[in-house]
């Protein structure tokens, strides 16, 4: 795991997405990321987005799980307590709650953030209709909210089918995806079969055998084909697929979860692969006309209005203990153009060694 945070951090990924739930063990995850931010990211804090959810079922009894306040505020209490952290950036409703009255879980959301313990809020598996009556509340409220979270890929279109991606549009939402590559679907995990070391046959809870079937797996042969031809591997033209949108705004980002550290290393830098850079063709049946060409930059994108700007991003050599161990050139480009965040994030330089 920290091998993984290091390289994500290193290659410009920021963004770390966590929810109550997530374990195996619930509540594992999030104490696994606090001893690491504790531990290498102290200084960085600011530099990163730590997002949470609440919504699933996490104790036993009837505040547990679904949308009261009291769960909603008690959990994200719980999360913050196990991150060691003040505040997360985006807290989530994890899922809709048909029991509860939609006033008072966003009423749960905006004292989330009028207490400082969220600096925004989000929705997650909400559809068109629903997310809109919540935008409608939570603007009343006064309340930041910015995103949501749904599953979106090739294979999987619920938020063109339910409302939620025109709607995120229509009101300047974005749309943050997870499983863009259909849990390794997307990739050439599967295109011989299910390997032995794979999630497919060790951890069936979210993807089982049942799942590939004969015509599920011919699509993904003739989509791995289709990327054969324009140059890319599978998991390129999935990735490309989702941010060629214009209805995904630049606030989006993508969660990659190939389910072995090959396949995600393989998704480091998916837009600077000279695959990426293929002619736009034609999807024909995928019912999309173009993929973007990006030019090689791991650099990450962040926000400035309604546009984005390439950042370079901050090494985690940075943890190292002498400056000569640090002097990346991401480093030394970082310290000439920015050396008051670099004095800041790194106590151990002085004034001189930053002229």
């Amino acid at each position: 795991m920290k091998s993984l945070v290091f390289t994500a951090f290193d290659n410009g990924i920021t963004h770390f997405d966590l929810a109550n739930n997530y374990g195996p063990e619930p509540g594992q995850a999030e104490k696994n990321c606090g001893l690491l931010l504790a531990k290498y990211f102290r200084h960085h804090r600011d530099e990163l987005v730590i997002s949470t959810k609440a919504g699933y079922e996490m104790w036993a009894g009837p505040y547990g799980d679904l949308g009261s306040r009291k769960y909603l505020l008690a959990s994200l209490d719980q999360s913050l307590e196990r991150l060691g952290l003040d505040y997360v950036d985006i807290f989530y409703h994890h899922h809709p709650d048909p029991e509860t009255p939609l006033e008072e879980t966003m009423g749960a959301l905006a004292q989330a953030v009028n207490s400082g313990k969220a600096l925004y809020v989000g929705l997650s598996n909400y559809d068109g209709p629903t997310m809109e009556k919540a935008a409608a509340i939570l603007a009343d409220l006064h309340v930041p909210f910015i995103i949501n979270q749904n599953k979106y890929n090739i294979l999987d279109r619920t938020v063109e089918e339910n409302g939620l991606k025109e709607t995120a549009f229509k009101l300047g939402k974005g749309l943050i995806t997870f499983c863009p590559l259909a849990q390794g679907l997307l990739t050439n995990r599967y295109l011989n079969g299910i390997p032995a070391d794979s999630r497919m046959a060790h951890d069936p809870r979210f993807l089982n055998d049942s799942a590939l079937t004969e015509k599920l797996h011919k699509q993904v042969v003739d989509l791995n084909n289709l990327a054969a031809e324009r140059g890319q591997t599978l998991a390129e033209m999935s990735l490309a697929w989702l941010l060629h949108d214009g209805d995904l705004r630049a606030d989006r980002s993508l969660q990659a979860s190939a389910d072995s550290r090959q396949h995600r290393r393989a998704e480091e830098h998916p837009l600077q692969r000279r695959g990426a850079q293929a002619d736009r063709r034609d999807f024909g049946t995928l019912e999309t006309s173009w993929l973007p060409s990006f030019e090689g930059s791991c650099y990450r994108r962040r926000l400035r209005g309604n546009g984005c700007e390439l950042v370079a991003p901050l090494s985690l050599a940075a943890r190292a203990s002498s400056p000569s161990e640090r002097e990346t050139p991401y480093l030394r480009n970082r310290r000439q153009a920015l050396p008051s965040v670099w004095k800041r994030s790194n106590p151990p330089y002085n004034a001189t060694s930053l002229s």
